[in-house]
């Protein structure tokens, strides 16, 4: 065989190599789209933090992370001569709160103007996926409550003073920036003080999210009340605000009626309306640090 007649060999087989795997390599790429297309991408930051406003979201915290909460409501009395300043009331519950797993969270805290004090369980069940997952997030939510407080008509037992709150809080995050969640509850109250109130209570909140800047978002949630507590005037719970996350410090900002912060508290004891009459409007300031305890065990 010539040199010349070489050389063409060369080049056709080149050629021909070059053509054959740029074709693998199209079909290579048309089937890890396709994989990437029907493999399920977990849904993140639905609402990055464990609470909308004044209730908690579908969100858990990772294995090993610890948060230190403070949840404060600030109000005024109607009465002229009580007025001092900035706020004449002040409630505050203090907790911490900890990721047993990546899915299952917990906390206890103390609240001071009540005398509540509480322990929740919090359980990721549906994660939100992309593809060919899950549509919407589900976790469960189960509370706790135990009012210390002297209570007329109602027996020194201590299971008598005892709340509970089951939730069920469904979510989606509908784009980057929009999330909502409805959280059917169901609420056992044990601290009676009028038999004409129910023991069982049944509600529905519902919550959304707006993300206003990479670390600023609107927040908003409400509560609607199928059988509401009878021996006493109560307005279901409203509240609107801002979520300010900074690194390990989270913040949200909100105004509202409900003066309580515990869930059995604020859902059916909320007694003012919302509006801007003294003391209806609350103003709400939650401050949450994060301690990363894996990071600082490495």
């Amino acid at each position: 065989m010539s040199l010349m007649k070489a050389k063409k060999l060369f080049y056709l087989l080149f050629i021909f190599g070059c053509t054959h795997f740029s074709y693998a390599q199209e079909d290579l790429m048309d089937i890890l789209d396709k994989e990437l297309k029907d493999t399920a991408q977990v849904t993140l930051a639905t609402f990055k933090m464990t609470r909308i406003a004044i209730g908690h979201s579908i969100e858990t915290r990772e294995k090993g992370i610890l948060e230190i909460v403070t949840i404060n409501r600030f109000w005024d009395t109607p009465a002229d001569r009580s007025q001092s300043f900035v706020a004449d009331r002040l409630t505050s519950r203090i907790a911490l709160e900890y990721g047993i797993s990546n899915r299952l969270s917990t906390g206890l805290g103390g609240t001071t103007w009540d005398g509540l004090f509480d322990g929740y369980l919090k359980y990721s069940l549906v994660r939100q996926k992309t593809g060919k997952g899950a549509p919407f997030s589900v976790t469960l939510f189960q509370n706790a409550s135990y009012n210390s407080n002297a209570l007329p008509g109602v027996q020194n037992d201590f299971v008598d003073r005892l709340s509970f709150t089951t939730q069920m809080l469904i979510a989606k995050k509908f784009s980057p920036d929009f999330s909502v969640q409805l959280a059917p509850t169901y609420i056992h109250r044990g601290n009676i003080s009028s038999g004409d109130s129910p023991k069982n209570h049944f509600a529905l909140g519902l919550g959304a999210r707006y993300k206003l800047t990479h670390h600023l978002s609107l927040v908003s949630e409400y509560y609607f009340r199928a059988n509401p507590i009878e021996s006493f005037d109560n307005y279901a719970p409203f509240a609107i605000g801002v979520n300010w996350e900074l690194g390990d410090v989270m913040l949200q900002f909100n105004l509202t009626n409900a003066q309580r912060v515990v869930e059995d508290a604020f859902i059916t004891q909320t007694r003012n309306n919302f509006n801007f009459r003294s003391p209806n409007l609350n103003f709400g300031f939650n401050f949450t640090y994060v301690i990363h305890f894996k990071r600082y065990l490495k």
